[in-house]
């Protein structure tokens, strides 16, 4: 199910968005939700109180503040959710990705292309679940690309996350809960009760460690050393990867 949500001080607007999303969900078949929000003020206290979206709607020119500063708010709580702004002005539209727009549409707002739009934006969201993880991080609701995440440790309760870029995302949660998530996706490999690797990062395997493409040390415990190789060879071939002896 994907989470709609558009925001507009303009009540025609507001309905105009309703029968569009509602006939788009109808003519799709689409698994779709929606609200609608009349002022900034709402929707920042619903997003305040934890409340997600896959898929936001922001008017530009709004009383108390435009699109850009509630969009740079909304950043605060939550860093995945694709914004689209509607506006009759193309003063914004630099400015719109300075906060990570994904589209900047123009008003007034036609069928076909909303439809378009609408199917490229979901279309986004189901590629991005099948490689992607939501976390709930200190600095707000963030999505990972699997793809980019080199290994994952977990210090009490805090999973650290260390990403392909340096960072470290850090959330609550268990390792063996993650593990479970992550069953799907073949790279994935738990060398150690504290460690989940991506295997498309290793560098070395040693019979005391994995050494990562970062120079981490990933611990591999006795006596697994054997075990640990062959799935990472196994991988390794079902990648086609070229192998000298």
């Amino acid at each position: 199910m994907i989470k709609i949500a558009y925001c507009d001080d303009d009540l025609s607007v507001l309905d105009e968005m309703k029968i569009l999303i509602e006939q788009y969900r109808i003519k799709r078949s689409q698994g779709v939700a929606y609200a609608a929000f009349h002022s900034s003020l709402e929707l920042m206290a619903e997003i305040e109180k934890g409340v997600r979206f896959d898929v936001l709607f922001l008017d530009v020119i709004m009383p108390g503040g435009n699109g850009i500063y509630i969009a740079e708010e909304i950043r605060k709580y939550d860093t995945a959710v694709k914004i689209i702004f509607l506006t009759s002005s193309s003063e914004f539209a630099v400015q719109s990705y300075t906060v990570g727009a994904y589209f900047y549409q123009m008003k007034p707002i036609l069928e076909e292309s909303f439809y378009r739009l609408l199917d490229a934006v979901i279309l986004s969201c189901k590629k991005e679940r099948q490689c992607g993880l939501i976390l709930r991080c200190k600095s707000g609701i963030t999505r990972i690309d699997l793809d980019r995440l080199e290994y994952c440790e977990v210090m009490g309760r805090t999973l650290l996350f260390h990403m392909e870029n340096k960072t470290v995302l850090e959330s609550i949660g268990k390792l063996d809960e993650l593990c479970s998530q992550l069953a799907q996706y073949e790279n994935f490999l738990r060398p150690h009760r504290s460690f989940l690797v991506n295997m498309e990062y290793v560098q070395n395997i040693s019979y005391k460690a994995i050494t990562m493409v970062n120079l981490a040390q990933i611990p591999i415990p006795h006596g697994k050393c054997s075990e640990i190789k062959n799935t990472y060879l196994k991988y390794a071939f079902s990648r086609r990867q070229v192998f000298m002896s």
